[in-house]
């Protein structure tokens, strides 16, 4: 599994990395070992490049909505 995929996954199951990342974006994308390309492709959005970064098919999952695991 990619990285990006990996911190994904993380970030709609763990709310405190979540809340990390809503406060330090770039931080909590570097301690997880992304590329200057997947950090670039998550700060912007960019479907089509997270799309390729992590091999994900369309409609694996979505990049506009947030699914969360844990109780707020």
């Amino acid at each position: 599994m990619s990285k990006l995929l990996d911190l994904m996954r993380k970030l709609g199951s763990d709310a405190a990395l979540a809340d990390q990342y809503a406060k330090d974006p770039d931080g909590v994308m570097r301690r997880a070992g992304l590329s200057d390309e997947e950090r670039r492709a998550m700060a912007e959005k960019d479907y089509a490049a997270i799309k390729t970064l992590t091999g994900m098919a369309d409609g694996q999952f979505a990049t506009n909505h947030v699914i969360k695991a844990y109780d707020e």
